[in-house]
């Protein structure tokens, strides 16, 4: 009795606890926001149909359907990244407009006199606002599309502001007209950084490439691009009468061309007027740098003063002045992110799928200018390729400790001279080695190839030998000359290394690095995901678990990849449950397109944007906690035998829980068989340390009909069988 009245209390008091609570929501970090939406993303479609689903069978207005994963992964992961994109690049305002981007200032100035008026209708004194327009209005004739009204394009964002909105949105027409969905400029932080511009570079391509990938007509019927093009026969021109358009749809079409503008003009203004030399500001060339002649990097803040230009105007740029000129890691990994991505979706010479078949049309001279080796004249390919050259050089050059074999998290120039940094953080050492493995691709074939797979491997094993502990965990840190960090581990230092370490088994093919990532996921798992409240610890020991957009992006990164790597069949589920509890409480509002269209009508419990109590975007918040009860698992997690539990519930449809548990750590198997003997699933077959474990065993993504299955669990040499019944 004393047992049950136990039981009772402990799932009472993690009903009472378990709610994840809001305590920020003033100040919107653009950089971290960002990396959220661009892991999500990539958790998204991509993740849903990597794992076998059917992205058709999705419909926004029915919750959970087909399946729970199903849903999460294809609606509301790739639509709430969605909404980030777009209310950082074309709603908030929050950054310098695009009118006065590069690409389009030197455009209106080659104009004439009488251009001034043409477009807009209102003679200023100004161009740009006439070329915007006109490159816009291209657009969507080019898509077939018309443009919203009142956006904030912008070619460089903010490094960070308050969301609140100023005003009420326009619950009628905000999907159209994006006026009242403006954030208030006095509240924002007028400071450019390197990561908030590479992590919404990151996310500008994410969408640009999907947008880009086909074609349509003009009823919106997808149009392969092996067997039609929008382009004139023999020139790379647009052809308005042959009722093809740029992008899967109208809508995709326009947003696409727009992003990959901004994106263009982003790297043009970054290389040609944020490169530092430790004195001044100003222009790099990547066709001839070479940091042994001096360094020109991207310092960590930029400070911006603008000034009023006319009336109905943005504003424009006035000055620029370094207020932290210390070149950060995290900041140039995320600029090559983008940049690495951008350069790959615009490669002449990549024939490797359908979607590139698209991307030649685009980047041919119309929407978008051909690459030098077409043209002779730099484009877009040459921009992004010269970008991730000058920025992979800077990384060697600036946090790159040679001796020691790792990169290091800050570095600065004095009077010429790198004075580089002692510590690096385990989640940047983990990312390196993602952007590593991205630039192998990228420049296989070339010195910088051979350079860059140096790098990663140095990287991966100083990770092994330095950062992890003996228990298959990972330190938060460590200092050259001094050793690892001695705090309590944060969850993102193992998600982190399980990120960075999955990437360097793909970019080298050593089982050293996905054996060692695989046993970071069960470390991961074991000792940070508490399975009743369906959430994870952020700090091994403390009950109280605090959520920002950065540590959510970094377990959703390791959660992906511990799948699609490590073939560990139990992460999705995780990250499902994961991503209902405290993700849809993060998520502050959404639109009309993850089938939100007011009063909850889908069920989610995330307010329409116009009913946002507190005027809020679709953004994430901030900051949220969640206080955990850690005994029940804790104790589990203690077990010292090889045992299989019966599922529950029993008979099931369509899922049931199995439970295990191994009394060492090694290679486990749960298989799934009918009652011939074949085997119908896989669950777990992969490293687990020792521990008790629980999955779920979802029958309706194996089609399987009703009858009797039987489930073994397989360690070393032991086997335990059990039967269970599907009963339809």
């Amino acid at each position: 009795m004393k047992v049950k009245i136990f039981i009772i209390l402990i799932m009472l008091s993690t009903v009472l606890l378990g709610q994840v609570k809001i305590t920020k929501t003033d100040q919107y970090v653009t950089a971290y926001q960002l990396f959220l939406a661009n892991e999500i993303n990539e958790s998204g479609e991509p993740f849903d149909e990597e794992i076998g689903y059917n992205l058709d069978d999705l419909d926004p207005m029915v919750l959970n359907s087909p399946d729970s994963i199903s849903y999460t992964l294809g609606i509301e992961n790739y639509e709430y990244s969605r909404y980030q994109l777009g209310t950082i690049v074309s709603r908030s305002g929050m950054g310098l407009h695009l009118m006065w981007g590069p690409v389009i200032m030197a455009k209106a100035a080659m104009e004439d006199s009488s251009f001034d008026g043409s477009i807009t209708g209102t003679p200023n004194g100004f161009n740009e606002d006439d070329e915007l327009v006109k490159n816009i209005m291209y657009f969507g004739m080019l898509s077939n599309h018309t443009p919203p009204k009142n956006p904030w394009p912008q070619y460089a964002e903010f490094i960070s502001g308050n969301p609140h909105l100023p005003q009420a949105v326009d619950a009628a027409n905000f999907t159209t007209d994006f006026s009242t969905l403006r954030w208030d400029r006095n509240l924002m932080d007028k400071t450019l950084n390197p990561a908030a511009m590479g992590q919404s570079l990151m996310k500008q391509y994410l969408w640009a490439q999907d947008m880009l990938s086909a074609f349509h007509d003009s009823l919106d019927n997808e149009v392969d691009p092996s067997s039609a093009s929008p382009d004139s026969a023999g020139s790379p021109n647009f052809d308005p009468t042959n009722n093809v358009f740029y992008g899967g749809d109208g809508l995709d079409g326009f947003i696409g061309q727009v992003l990959t503008a901004e994106g263009i003009n982003k790297m043009k203004f970054i290389i040609n007027s944020l490169a530092y030399d430790g004195t001044a500001l100003g222009a790099v060339d990547p066709a001839t740098y070479n940091p042994a002649n001096g360094i020109k990097y991207f310092p960590h803040k930029v400070a911006v003063t603008e000034e009023a230009v006319a009336a109905g105007m943005p504003p424009k740029l006035s000055t620029l002045t370094v207020t932290d000129a210390s070149s950060d890691l995290f900041d140039q990994l995320s600029l090559l992110w983008g940049t690495l991505n951008f350069k790959n979706m615009m490669d002449p010479d990549n024939n490797s799928s359908s979607a590139h078949s698209a991307y030649h049309h685009v980047f041919d001279g119309d929407p978008f200018p051909p690459a030098a080796a077409q043209s002779g004249l730099p484009g877009p390919f040459d921009l992004m390729k010269g970008s991730s050259k000058v920025i992979f050089l800077n990384l060697k050059a600036m946090h790159y400790n040679d001796t020691a074999g790792t990169f290091v998290n800050t570095s600065n120039l004095n009077g010429g001279n790198v004075e580089e940094g002692n510590e690096i953080s385990t989640v940047n050492a983990g990312y390196s080695l993602v952007m590593l493995a991205k630039f192998i691709k990228e420049f296989v074939g070339t010195p910088l190839e051979t350079m860059a797979m140096d790098m990663l491997n140095a990287q991966a094993n100083f990770m092994l030998n330095n950062l992890q502990k003996s228990t298959g965990g990972f330190y938060n840190s460590y200092t050259i000359g001094t050793g690892a960090d001695a705090n309590p581990e944060n969850v993102v230092s193992v998600a982190g290394a399980i990120r960075g370490l999955y990437s360097a088994f793909t970019a080298t093919n050593d089982s050293t690095y996905l054996n060692a990532a695989n046993t970071a996921f069960s470390y991961l798992i074991t000792n940070y995901y508490l399975p009743s409240q369906k959430a994870f610890v952020t700090e091994l020991g403390n009950p109280s678990a605090t959520y920002t957009p950065y540590n959510f992006a970094v377990i959703a990164g390791a959660l992906r990849e511990a799948r699609l790597v490590g073939n560990n069949s139990e992460a999705p589920m995780i990250y499902t449950r994961f991503f209902k509890e405290v993700a849809n409480s993060m998520q502050l509002s959404e639109g009309g397109n993850t089938g939100e269209t007011g009063n909850d009508s889908d069920g989610d419990g995330i307010p329409f944007i116009p009913e946002q109590a507190d005027g809020l975007p679709p953004i994430f918040a901030p900051e949220a906690k969640l206080d955990l009860v850690t005994g029940v698992e804790n104790n589990v997690v203690l077990a010292n035998k090889f045992e299989l539990d019966q599922n529950y519930p029993n008979p099931f449809n369509p899922s049931t829980e199995i439970k295990y548990q191994v009394p060492v750590s090694g290679l486990v198997s749960l298989k799934i068989y009918n009652i011939i003997g074949e085997e119908v699933a896989t669950l777990v077959n992969s490293f687990k340390a020792k521990g008790a474990y629980s999955i779920n065993f979802d029958s309706g993504i194996y089609n399987l009909s009703s009858g009797v299955y039987l489930y073994k669990l397989s360690q070393n040499n032991q086997i335990s069988v059990r039967k269970m019944i599907l009963l339809k």
